[in-house]
């Protein structure tokens, strides 16, 4: 039994004997951040005060006074609160018991193994990936881990929008590119991509294909799109290769419209009554529904909007089959997320299939200063590079360890550090140290070799753990579980970030005073306390999508 769990059995218990009333919902509990205020505390007394008409410190001094559970040292009333003290006998326990659960030791079975899919990256074919790219594939690749974790089933998708304007534009700029190889002063077209990335495609294609399209035309275009999407593409596959991000399913926006589902889904609004015609286009009654205005979903010159098509694109996901669905997005499109869900709701698609993680922007911070990014005007930090010169843990860490709703600074020179400075090798040396402490015990005999050392850890007496910093170690090893739930629910890796830098937190002091080996039963006991703390590191690393190495 978990520390949660047994803190609620003695509350619930106490508010049965004295004939309190239960409050809707679980007991609310809280990990106070003073060791002084107890191991869980309780804010039931605010909750029962208007009932009972009586101050809450009064009903908490009550509570505390006839509180009785053979797993709780002592209960206290302080400022209203109830704060519960458990004793080491049952921290040793609850250490057992995840040393049974070993690698499964954080998941819960919520989903079922029903299909959820994650959406993300998904760029434009116009240009390599830059660092704000990589905020969202770090992002969603964790997400994709965390949910797995919850007993989804999991599908990662990448859709790739291979119509209109943007890649029209894309063509141009490759073409304009590919005459200026051939010696023309041909500009790329106003808001076309000026990057250098198009110039040695370019030149490739002028050695290639000589003069052979001296004009701008249809077959041009043909041409030049085409190219310019299987070569955008290849570069993306590079970056997200090197952040380590795979893809299960590749959806085309081109795919939509051939199997006619753009124009099936558009003609199920119209019959809803969600559509009126004005100016020649065709518009969305969003305005009618609570949302600021009404948007365009078929153009006046019969071309389907971006709005339209996404629309599509998420009923063609329901009729995949997946149950629900998570979109990793930009801040820059909430206004058509609230369009997408009110059209999805016309259209009698559950509440709560789709759900977006909205994350807010990156900009690099370093010597120079703080830099913005832009694909189009060809200034940016393609995300290959950036993980070539810092590698992938690095970038993957720091990607996720702030917030997705703030911003992000992505800082260069702390990021550049390789020692414990650095977040990520502050945790990532957690486990190496741990590592070493077994390779050693192996080498003196002291644990049989894998796999008889986890057997005989499992078996081991616990007893002997009675530093105040092993009884923190798994206080803090009790926590994992709901970290993963609530990182994965919130969207939030960043909490798992915070969890793992405050489990290395506890353990780097611990291993710099207190000697592991040598020990007699103590040594057994603390090998398996370590053991479990290692698991945890590892598996939280592995849910970020970092190593945990053995060696550093």
């Amino acid at each position: 039994m978990r520390l949660e769990a047994l803190a609620r059995a003695a509350v619930a218990e106490v508010l049965k004997r004295l004939s309190l009333p239960s409050p809707p919902g679980e007991i609310p509990l809280e990990r106070p951040d003073k060791a002084e205020y107890g191991d869980i505390s309780s804010r039931i007394a605010f909750l029962l005060a208007k009932e009972l008409k009586r101050p809450p410190q009064e009903i908490a001094r009550d509570l505390a006074g006839h509180i009785s559970h053979p797993d709780l040292s002592r209960a206290e009333a302080a400022g209203g609160f109830l704060n519960l003290y458990v004793r080491p006998e049952a921290l040793r326990r609850i250490l057992g018991e995840i040393i049974a659960e070993g690698e499964g030791y954080g998941d819960w079975p919520l989903g079922g193994g029903k299909p959820l899919q994650v959406e993300f990256v998904s760029s434009n074919p116009t240009g390599p990936l830059t660092v704000g790219h990589g905020r969202q594939a770090a992002l969603g690749d964790a997400l994709a881990n965390l949910f797995s974790a919850l007993g989804w089933e999991v599908t990662r998708e990448y859709y790739l929008n291979d119509e209109g304007r943007q890649i029209e534009l894309l063509a141009r700029s490759l073409w304009a590119r590919y005459r200026q190889a051939l010696g023309e002063d041909v500009p790329v077209p106003e808001g076309g991509y000026h990057g250098d990335y198009l110039v040695p495609i370019g030149e490739e294609l002028a050695r290639e294909w000589g003069d052979k399209y001296p004009e701008w035309s249809p077959q041009a275009a043909e041409a030049f799109r085409a190219v310019a999407v299987e070569r955008m593409m290849a570069m993306i596959r590079e970056d997200l290769a090197a952040i380590g991000v795979s893809f299960d399913v590749w959806s085309r926006e081109g795919d939509l419209h051939r199997r006619g589902v753009v124009r099936e889904v558009f003609e199920a609004l119209r019959e809803r009554g969600a559509v009126y015609e004005k100016d020649g286009a065709y518009w969305m009654r969003s305005t009618e529904y609570g949302l600021s205005r009404d948007p365009v979903l078929i153009r006046s010159d019969g071309t389907p909007t971006y709005l339209m098509v996404d629309i599509a694109y998420h009923v063609d996901k329901y009729r995949r089959g997946f149950v629900r669905v998570i979109d990793v997005q930009g801040a820059d499109h909430v206004e058509e997320q609230q369009q997408v869900k009110l059209a999805l709701r016309i259209l009698g698609y559950p509440e709560g299939f789709l759900d977006y993680c909205v994350h807010q922007f990156v900009t690099l911070k370093g010597r120079e200063g703080i830099e913005r990014m832009s694909t189009r005007r060809g200034k940016f930090l393609r995300l290959k590079d950036l993980v070539d010169e810092l590698g992938r843990d690095v970038v993957r860490y720091f990607m996720v360890r702030r917030r997705p709703g703030a911003h992000l600074v992505f800082d260069l020179e702390l990021a550049r550090k390789t020692s414990m400075e650095n977040p990520v090798y502050y945790v990532q040396y957690a486990h190496t140290r741990i590592a070493s402490i077994f390779r050693e015990a192996e080498r003196s005999g002291e644990l049989p070799a894998a796999p008889r050392g986890p057997e005989l850890l499992r078996a081991a007496d616990l007893s002997p753990l009675e530093d105040p910093d092993e009884l923190s170690l798994i206080k803090e090893l009790d926590r994992f579980p709901d970290v993963v739930r609530n990182a994965a629910e919130s969207y939030g890796p960043h909490l798992l970030c915070e969890y793992l830098e405050g489990l290395a937190g506890v353990f780097h002091p611990y291993y710099n005073r207190v000697r592991v080996l040598g020990q007699g039963e103590a040594t057994t006991a603390r090998l398996a306390l370590l053991w479990a703390t290692k698991t945890v590191l590892a598996k939280g690393l592995a849910l970020l999508g970092v190593s945990a190495p053995e060696v550093m």
